[in-house]
């Protein structure tokens, strides 16, 4: 009996057999291989010290004192953050989340702090999500890459960069950074649904 590929021309049946060998390689790529980027910003409301303040120092680094930053500040210096995030750069912009976590002092010689952060959000599709975002701020630089490490609920198994920049400040007590993260989730996570936050997602 003659079999069905040897009843169809043999250049339409090389055009099937790559048509099935793709569909083939897709489906043996796994779900968790599949994934979707994300593309967020925010700001972050970092004030030390006065009415309002988001952060605290509590280890008190023994020195020896930085020479590239103001009287006071010491090596090993590590502080506590609640920082406001906002959809906008200022302070009376939407709240759409929280930034919990520490920045340590980490350099002798330049003003480089050591940043490991969760980026709670509150508001908007990502509500309920989390952020993690970790790496080496240079502040002495205009824009400076952090990693971003994981996430949670419509951000879980987040992966990708922050490009991470002073904003503004807005007094020598309140700095204002902008966050402009580059991620992606697995397929299955995340919402598609528009937000100001969202920046793009494909």
């Amino acid at each position: 009996m003659a079999s069905f590929f040897s009843s169809v021309p043999k250049h339409r049946l090389g055009g099937g057999l790559l048509a099935v060998a793709l569909i083939l390689a897709m489906a043996a790529v796994p779900a968790s291989a599949r994934r979707r980027a994300v593309r967020l910003r925010f700001y972050m409301h970092d004030i030390v010290g006065g009415p309002g303040q988001t952060s605290v120092v509590v280890v008190k680094g023994p020195g020896p004192p930085n020479p590239s930053m103001a009287a006071g500040n010491n090596f090993g210096d590590t502080v506590v953050i609640d920082d406001v995030v906002t959809e906008g750069p200022s302070v009376a912009s939407k709240e759409v989340g929280r930034a919990q976590g520490t920045y340590m002092l980490a350099s002798m010689v330049r003003p480089v702090f050591v940043v490991s952060i969760t980026v709670a959000l509150t508001s908007g599709p990502c509500n309920g999500s989390t952020i993690v975002v970790a790496g080496r701020d240079d502040t002495s630089e205009e824009v400076r890459e952090l990693a971003v490490v994981g996430g949670t609920g419509q951000l879980r198994r987040a992966a990708g960069h922050v490009l991470w920049r002073t904003a503004k400040v807005e007094s020598k007590l309140h700095a204002v950074l902008e966050l402009d993260v580059h991620a992606s989730v697995p397929a299955a996570a995340g919402s598609r649904r528009s937000h100001p936050l969202l920046i793009d997602q494909l």
